[in-house]
């Protein structure tokens, strides 16, 4: 199975395309929200990047945001630091404040669950040319 069919058929749905997000990514993204309970004040979703997908920059306020990485190879970094390749199994927690940017590598799909409570403030995209000086 390729990698893009391995990350398509994970452990949970891969979702519609992301379009609710799509000003605050690079590329096609994927999003399945995976509890719909209006009492529970957490968002947990499946996201799911095409290869070379990220998000922008963002910073989460009056909460946090975990990372599940599912499937796949991806990066996350936060701002001032190196970016770190992500793998299936890999856990983040980025605390509240925290700039940051997660997404897919060039050449593979990627996913995960993210758990998230506050409120994202999104900033600018990450620029071509800091994305492409990341290699594995």
């Amino acid at each position: 199975m390729t990698n893009q069919e391995t990350v398509q058929n994970g452990i949970f749905e891969m979702g519609p395309k992301n379009d609710a997000y799509a000003a605050f990514f690079t590329g096609q993204s994927y999003l399945q929200g995976l509890v719909n309970d209006p009492a529970i004040n957490v968002g947990v979703g499946n996201v799911t990047f095409e290869p070379g997908c990220r998000n922008h920059w963002h910073i989460h306020h009056a909460g946090y945001q975990i990372l599940l990485v599912t499937g796949g190879q991806g990066w996350y970094q936060e701002a001032g630091q190196p970016a770190q390749l992500l793998t299936p199994g890999m856990v983040i927690v980025t605390h509240d404040g925290v700039k940051h940017w997660h997404g897919a590598t060039k050449d593979s799909w990627f996913s995960h669950v993210a758990i998230t409570t506050g409120t994202p403030e999104w900033l600018e995209a990450v620029s071509d040319e800091d994305y492409n000086q990341l290699s594995k």
